[in-house]
C-alpha cells in the first residue's frame, strides 16, 4: 500500500508535493492510507508540542457562557516548524456543540446573510433555507427517496463583510451585522492565545458533503495579517493539509475533528492549506460521540449557549451523518484602519469543491462552489 510519504516522493514534472499528497488523500479507489495523518486527541506524534494558553484575561463563567471549559483544561497544541499555529482539541462543554451546530443550518444562512444559492436563485427563493427543506430531511429520515433539499445544496455562507463574486473584493458598503455570539466565542478563543483585542468581523461557513475538498489556498484577502485566523470544525472528520509559504511547499496532515479549533497567527496567518476529504464515518457510529451529548445544566438567560429541541436536533444530526461545517473567522481591519480608496483587497474565497462533477468546473466557480487546485 502506498503511504503519504511515498505519495510525496514521487512528484511529477510540474507537480509539485502539496498538489500530490492532496490528491492522495481525495482519492476514493483505492482509499488512501491514513496512517501518518497527526491525531491531536492522541497527541504521540514528534512533530506536536504542548502549548500554554493565557486564560487571565477571560473568567471562567464567561468561557462557560460560550459553551466552552475552563482555559486551563484546554489541550492546546502547536506543531515543530509552524510558529503561530496553534491546535486546540475541542474545548467545548458537553452538549453546547449542538448550539454552534444549529446556529449553522437554521440560522446563519438566513438573509441579510450571503449564500452560494444566492448566485443562482432569487431572494425570495433562498428566504428561509431552514424552513423549505426540514419537511423532506425528515421524510428522508423515515428512508423515503426525495430530491435535494436547499440545505444539501448549501455550499457556504458569509457574515459580516462579504465580498462582490466578480471583482473578489471587501466592501464597506457590503456589511450586515456579525453574529454577537459568534464574535463573543470567537474574541474569547482569540484572548486565550494571546490575541485579547481579536475583533470578529467577517466569516465564510463551509458545509462539506461526503465529496466535497477545499482546495490549496492562502488566506490572504484581510487588509491586517497581523491577527489570526480562526477555525472552527462541527460534524464529519476532515483532514486538513498545512503547507508553507510556497504553494508547491509539503505539507503536514491531520484530523481535524468536531469541536476542533485552529488558530493560523503570526509566520503562519499567511501558510498555503486546504481540505482534500472528509473521512468516512466509521461502520455503527454515524455521528461524534460528542455531538449526542446534551447540555448538563440548565442553560440561563444570559447565556450564549441554549438548549437545542429535539425536533431541531433531530434535522441537524441527520444532515451531519454525512457532513461537515466549519467555520473560519476573520479580523479584516486593523485598529484605526480604513478600507482604501479603491476598496478592494483580494478575497480568498473559502468556497468547497465538489469532486465528482469536473465537467461543471465553470458553472461551479461562478456559484462559489470551487477552488483552484
Amino acid at each position: 500500500m502506498m503511504t503519504a510519504k511515498m505519495a510525496a516522493s514521487l512528484v511529477e514534472h510540474g507537480e509539485d508535493a502539496f498538489r500530490k499528497l492532496f490528491k492522495f488523500y481525495k482519492r476514493r479507489n483505492p482509499p488512501p492510507d491514513f496512517s501518518e495523518v497527526i491525531n491531536f486527541s492522541k497527541p504521540c506524534n514528534d512533530k506536536i508540542f504542548t502549548c500554554e494558553l493565557n486564560s487571565t484575561p477571560i473568567s471562567e463563567e464567561d468561557v462557560s457562557k460560550a459553551g466552552l471549559r475552563p482555559v486551563k483544561d484546554w489541550k492546546a497544541f502547536g506543531l515543530h516548524g509552524y510558529p503561530g499555529f496553534i491546535f486546540i482539541s475541542d474545548p467545548f462543554l458537553p452538549g453546547s456543540q449542538q448550539y454552534w451546530v444549529k446556529q449553522c443550518l437554521k440560522i446563519y444562512p438566513q438573509k441579510p446573510n450571503v449564500c452560494n444559492l444566492d448566485m443562482h436563485m432569487s431572494s425570495v427563493e433562498t428566504e428561509n433555507i431552514w424552513e423549505r427543506s426540514i419537511d423532506v430531511i425528515r421524510r428522508k429520515g423515515c428512508g423515503k427517496r426525495e430530491p435535494k433539499t436547499l440545505l444539501e445544496k448549501l455550499r457556504w455562507v458569509t457574515l459580516g463583510y462579504h465580498y462582490d463574486w466578480n471583482s473578489k473584493t471587501y466592501s464597506p458598503d457590503h456589511y450586515t451585522p456579525f453574529p454577537k455570539e459568534l464574535q463573543s466565542l470567537s474574541h474569547k478563543v482569540a484572548a486565550a492565545c494571546g490575541f485579547p483585542g481579536f475583533n470578529a468581523e467577517a466569516g465564510i461557513l463551509n458545509y462539506y458533503r461526503s465529496d466535497s475538498s477545499l482546495g490549496i489556498h492562502v488566506d490572504e484577502s484581510e487588509l491586517d495579517h497581523t491577527r489570526p485566523l480562526l477555525s472552527f470544525s462541527f460534524g464529519q472528520t476532515s483532514v486538513f493539509l498545512l503547507g508553507g509559504t510556497k504553494r508547491e511547499d509539503c505539507p503536514t496532515a491531520m484530523f481535524m475533528h468536531s469541536g476542533d479549533i485552529m488558530v493560523m497567527s503570526g509566520p503562519s496567518r499567511l501558510l498555503y492549506h486546504a481540505v482534500p476529504c472528509i473521512v468516512p464515518a466509521p461502520a455503527g457510529n454515524v455521528l461524534p460521540p460528542c455531538l449526542g451529548q446534551r447540555l448538563e445544566a440548565k442553560a440561563q438567560d444570559d447565556d450564549i449557549i441554549q438548549s437545542v429541541s429535539e425536533e431541531d436536533w433531530e434535522v441537524c444530526s441527520w444532515y451531519l451523518q454525512t457532513s461537515r461545517v466549519n467555520v473560519t473567522v476573520r479580523q479584516v481591519l486593523g485598529s484605526s484602519q480604513d478600507f482604501p480608496s479603491t476598496q478592494a483587497s483580494h478575497l480568498s474565497t473559502d468556497s468547497c469543491e465538489k469532486s465528482e462533477e469536473e465537467t461543471q468546473k465553470n458553472k461551479k466557480r461562478k456559484s462559489g462552489y470551487e477552488r483552484d487546485t
